[in-house]
């Protein structure tokens, strides 16, 4: 019996190869009849960041700054998925994006955590060219994702010379 892939998690940084990567999620949501939820992670600031933060104003203000951030990013999302979808007209279709998540935490650990949420049954995002020096000392969230996911992680590579910043 082969796989079903009904629901795909497409995990995204914004960066400049975003619309590469997302016309992947797209053709495997058309050809198997699935759904995508589009997700943001934002790291949390630090706890020195929080701390100087809280320095100048209060908890509660910087819990608010927090969740008008994440609700402009979500727009942010919303505005860039309806402009890239004007654009790609012959590839996109709205209603295959059932949601846009943008959640604050570690990106792989928020990743790896609403995959589970939405019962994914694949994961999609991008990843870079690194060295293996950089990836040794710093690590990747695709690198973490693939390793940990219980679930199929499709890692789509970016090309260098891509440049498009519509999602």
């Amino acid at each position: 019996m082969l796989p079903e892939i009904k629901t795909i998690l497409y995990a995204t940084d914004l960066g400049p190869g975003s619309p590469h990567v997302f016309r992947y999620a797209l053709s495997l949501a058309q050809r198997h009849q699935g759904r995508i939820t589009i997700l943001k992670a934002m790291e949390p600031l630090t706890t020195f960041g929080q701390s100087l933060v809280e320095l100048h104003i209060s908890h509660n203000s910087s819990e608010q700054l927090h969740a008008e951030a994440r609700a402009q990013v979500k727009q942010q999302l919303e505005e860039r998925l309806h402009e890239f979808c004007a654009k790609e007209a012959c590839v996109c279709d709205e209603q295959l994006v059932t949601g846009i998540r943008v959640v604050e935490g570690q990106p792989a650990e928020v990743i790896l955590a609403e995959a589970r949420t939405l019962s994914a049954d694949l994961i999609v995002m991008g990843t870079h060219r690194h060295s293996a020096i950089g990836e040794a000392l710093l690590g990747s969230t695709a690198h973490k994702v693939l390793h940990r996911s219980e679930i199929p992680v499709l890692l789509v590579r970016v090309p260098e010379s891509q440049d498009e910043s519509v999602l």
